[in-house]
């Protein structure tokens, strides 16, 4: 098991940064096929929680990373400090009020998310933090 932290502040301008620091942990240990993949799904939990969780927090809220590489999956964290919702719930919404739902912008990462990772968590912790934890099966040819 490999496990890396970041954290970084509320900047949509660290996502070079994140993405960096995520390629160089997980390189090795995922095809490009997965990493590309991975590396979108990270992109739009982080933007998430920039535009959406801690739009009315000071800029300098922090904002927590995780990636934890197993022998067959990968999981991916990412802890915020706004206020929570309803992950299952918004996206039922998302599917039954949008016939098109990547035509709308606020929707798009979640359903990303989604269809990107093989599981997809929204817990609130005991620390009053936010987790969305993206779990994402290896393939064992790689």
């Amino acid at each position: 098991m490999v496990r890396s932290h970041f954290q970084v502040q509320t900047d949509l301008n660290a996502l070079n940064e994140i993405l960096q620091w995520f390629e160089k942990q997980t390189s090795t240990y995922l095809s490009e096929e997965l990493l590309y993949q991975c590396k979108i799904a990270l992109t739009e939990g982080f933007t998430n929680v920039v535009r959406h969780a801690h739009r009315t927090l000071l800029p300098t809220t922090p904002i927590d990373l995780e990636v934890t590489i197993f022998s067959d999956y990968i999981e991916i964290r990412i802890w915020d400090l706004g206020q929570p919702f309803d992950l299952e719930q918004t996206l039922q919404c998302v599917r039954h009020l949008h016939t098109d739902p990547l035509a709308h912008e606020g929707s798009r990462g979640l359903l990303f998310m989604q269809k990107l990772t093989d599981e997809l968590i929204y817990t609130r912790t005991n620390d009053d933090r936010n987790c969305l934890l993206m779990r994402k099966q290896i393939d064992s040819s790689h």
